[in-house]
């Protein structure tokens, strides 16, 4: 009977949590329309649009520990304080990206180049100055001037969320970024126990307990060796290594 309690009452709260993230989507435009009219220069109007968002999904992510939806915990966020990183992440649910935001105050990341023309998007991602992902040349472009603005960038290499218990299948995208801005990568291991919010799951599918998200931020990869290579080649000896690296990361340590 209290497993029963317990799993309808996280389902009610797990609908509440998804609604307030949806009204929140609506409510957003409103909130970023002063902010651009108060704040003319556009890096100073990007700044605090990014603290937006940051602060609105960390309050997203209290919401749902609160309501008994999930726990959390981050280790090494010392190492993301940083100015101007590229972090790279394992992507095992649809959570991982409000989660990673909800502690970044200032993080750019790759979005799909349709969210831009959305009604209910376009706003915040444009005045936040996100980057999308219409021609590989121009996310390279635009994450070099991130990265001179003082931003970091969050990219999840898979490109999608990860199938559970299928092998990791890293794009070249990530690796291309790394080698043409030259920028060493922070890389950062997801764990999600039990799995949901997975790709083949609808946010209703919850699972028996509530679920716990483990973030381990690890020490900087040095890519220093691929820059001595044709960037083609380094860039496909990097996402080699890349996806050794996460797949042997993402089979340890697992949470309790």
């Amino acid at each position: 009977m209290l497993d029963k309690i317990n799993y309808y009452w996280r389902l009610l709260g797990t609908a509440i949590s998804f609604s307030c993230f949806g009204l929140g989507g609506l409510l957003m435009p409103l909130l970023i329309l002063p902010i651009s009219a108060l704040s003319p220069p556009q890096q100073i109007r990007e700044r605090r649009v990014k603290w937006l968002i940051h602060k609105s999904f960390w309050l997203f992510m209290r919401l749902m520990r609160t309501l008994g939806v999930c726990t959390f915990e981050v280790k090494g966020l010392e190492k993301l304080q940083r100015p101007g990183l590229f972090i790279l992440s394992n992507h095992p649910s649809l959570i991982d990206v409000v989660l990673m935001i909800s502690i970044l105050p200032r993080a750019d990341c790759v979005v799909k180049s349709s969210l831009l023309h959305n009604l209910f998007t376009r706003g915040p991602l444009s005045a936040g100055q996100y980057i999308a992902n219409d021609s590989a040349e121009q996310v390279i472009t635009a994450a070099g001037a991130s990265f001179k603005r003082g931003n970091s960038l969050l990219v999840f290499p898979e490109g999608t969320r990860s199938t559970p218990n299928q092998p990791l299948k890293l794009q070249r995208g990530a690796a291309n970024i790394a080698i043409r801005t030259a920028n060493n990568i922070t890389p950062v291991i997801i764990k999600c126990s039990p799995t949901t919010l997975t790709k083949q799951e609808p946010w209703y599918h919850i699972p028996a307990r509530r679920f716990h998200i483990s973030i381990r931020v690890e020490d900087d990869i040095n890519i220093e060796k691929y820059l001595n290579q044709a960037p083609s080649v380094g860039a496909r000896c990097l996402t080699n290594d890349l996806t050794d690296y996460f797949t042997k990361e993402t089979h340890q340590h697992e949470p309790a």
